[in-house]
């Protein structure tokens, strides 16, 4: 996998990601990733300014790294958790990367996403999440439904988000282990996974646009979770 950006540069080698090979502007000058690929003997290619920029498209910022492709966690590795995020066919990298980064401030455990028609860990999730995703498990699941039924034999309530036939967020309790629903751009939640939540909340609009952003209500339902658990 391809990523770029001295935040994500930073990111990977704090962490356990293989590196094969690091692309650099000529004149780099952050040391200390110049010196850990030094220390660590990885693979190192300097290019011109221009060279990088017709070849990586985005703001680069003079480092381009090839790394082993993310490695999701098993649904098993979070079952003991006691608070998970389900995204449900979320389409779009930059929603996906800003939920991990809130996911990580707010102390989420964990976030579970389908393993088709659904965004996935790439080089734009990981710039986005700013450094976050290494501190929160990713589990890809084949079926959302089933896993929402493994989690409730842990104990888990499960928490659907939508306009329609729901209570406001503030007004229901989170206490127990909670694992949270953030339906697609667009679509919203699932039929079928709805009808698997144990309850259905929204959050109050009085303006013209009646959805929010998926990763701005997930922000905003999460830290109501946070709240309610620090009283």
């Amino acid at each position: 996998m391809i990523v770029f950006g001295r935040n994500v540069a930073k990111e990977v080698i704090e962490s356990d990601i293989k590196i094969y090979k690091v692309y650099i502007q000529k004149n780099f000058n952050d040391s200390g990733i110049l010196n850990f690929l030094d220390n660590n003997n990885i693979e190192t290619i300097i290019m011109d300014k221009k060279d990088m920029d017709l070849k990586y498209k985005g703001n680069h910022q003079g480092i381009v790294l090839d790394i082993e492709e993310y490695k999701y966690y098993n649904l098993e590795d979070v079952l003991d958790s006691d608070f998970i995020v389900i995204l449900d066919h979320l389409e779009d990298p930059h929603n996906f990367g800003a939920i991990i980064r809130t996911c990580e401030a707010a102390g989420v455990d964990a976030i579970i996403i389908p393993k088709n028609r659904s965004v996935k860990v790439n080089a734009t999730v990981m710039k986005v999440s700013a450094g976050a995703l290494t501190n929160v498990k990713i589990v890809e699941v084949n079926n959302i439904i089933n896993a929402i039924e493994k989690m409730k034999a842990k104990g888990f309530w499960i928490y659907g988000t939508d306009m329609e036939d729901s209570e406001i967020y503030t007004q229901v309790d989170y206490s127990s282990k909670v694992g949270l629903v953030i339906g697609a751009e667009g679509n919203g939640i699932g039929r079928l996974i709805r009808e698997n939540c144990d309850f259905i909340v929204n959050i109050p609009m009085v303006g013209k646009i009646n959805s929010l952003n998926a990763s701005v209500a997930a922000g905003i339902i999460i830290y109501e979770v946070v709240r309610q658990r620090s009283r």
